[in-house]
């Protein structure tokens, strides 16, 4: 399985070189209403199983949690199910929020 560093991850979002890709947040709404990558889509971790055929195959697939647990798991699964293209974000949404500085009310 692919990962990637939050920092490595920051830098291609701010380059604009992850257009080609999906990121997808595998978090619950109440930790995505509090902040999220407004590039990312919302597929809460026990909606995946349901809803694989959103995901594309021909993508790499970059996958964000809260800390990168979850997405690790995600991306277990979906290997698991034939999809390959997966890249764990590494340290999650903590991690990128530190690197781009996310203000919180």
């Amino acid at each position: 399985m692919s990962s990637i560093h939050p920092q490595k991850f920051v830098e291609a979002l701010d380059q604009q070189t992850l257009k080609d890709s999906i990121i997808i947040d595998v978090r619950e709404q109440h930790e995505w209403d509090f902040y999220h990558l407004d590039e990312a889509k919302l597929i809460p971790m026990g909606q995946i199983p349901h809803r694989l055929g959103e995901l594309p195959e021909d993508q790499d697939i970059y996958l964000v949690c809260a800390h990168g647990v979850r997405s690790y798991r995600v991306a277990e699964y979906l290997q698991e199910n034939g999809i390959d293209r997966v890249i764990n974000v590494d340290g999650g949404m903590a991690a990128v929020a530190m690197l781009r500085g996310f203000q919180y009310d």
